[in-house]
């Protein structure tokens, strides 16, 4: 790994240590500049480029080897997508043993005799499984809820980010090339979607921020005392 890919390992660790939801994202906004939250406020790093799958594969194999925690943890990532992450598993984590969940309903029939707690360590699936298997998915405690491609979020009232609400997890870590651009509203859905719930009365006040400016807002999260 590089030196960048590597502090954003440490970074995740943190993140998982302190009990932090967090934001993983390309070098491309102003939003991203250094920011310090409060507990269980989402956390944003810029990962500098390529290597944000890496990391996060990383961040699994660390808590797999080294804090004996296997999962089970879901991966939700475009249907475009989905075949690279299990490559990229097998490639740099051979150990963690990913189930690909996609495909007819057949096949999930069968791919669901797969996801038994303790036989398997990380479900990859997609936004449309998500939608159309939540009743099965609801099942599980996910020790962490990954989401690549995370911008499509920003849109807190659709179908894919309500269902994943109710799912039930310990961390939730957010993947975007694309992330918050000084949008308000975006920031408020991506934060929304990890549950925040010390950070509730923060979010309120966002919400009434309105037309404010994304620092502003930011600056709201920061005087939350946890």
């Amino acid at each position: 790994m590089r030196e960048y890919q590597l502090a954003g390992l440490n970074w995740l660790i943190r993140l998982y240590d302190n009990g932090i939801n967090g934001i993983l994202a390309d070098e491309m906004a102003r939003a991203c500049a250094a920011t310090r939250a409060p507990p269980a406020v989402p956390d944003i790093r810029c990962a500098q480029g390529l290597g944000k799958t890496l990391q996060t594969i990383s961040l699994l194999g660390y808590l797999a080897e080294q804090r004996a925690i296997t999962g089970p943890h879901i991966v939700i990532v475009p249907k475009s997508t989905l075949g690279n992450w299990c490559n990229e598993f097998r490639r740099w984590c051979p150990s963690i043993r990913v189930v690909k969940f996609h495909g007819t309903a057949e096949e999930r029939n069968e791919q669901k005799l797969q996801l038994v707690p303790g036989n398997f360590d990380v479900c990859a699936t997609t936004y449309e499984m998500i939608i159309k298997e939540k009743s099965h998915l609801k099942r599980f405690r996910w020790r962490y809820i990954i989401i690549d491609e995370a911008h499509r979020m920003k849109n807190e009232n659709s179908v894919l980010a309500c269902v994943l609400r109710s799912f039930s997890c310990n961390n939730r870590l957010l993947i975007t090339g694309t992330p918050l651009q000084n949008n308000l509203h975006e920031a408020r859905a991506l934060c929304h979607t990890p549950p925040l719930s010390l950070a509730s009365h923060a979010h309120a006040r966002l919400a009434a921020v309105g037309a404010a400016q994304l620092p502003a807002a930011r600056g709201v999260l920061r005087q939350r005392k946890v």
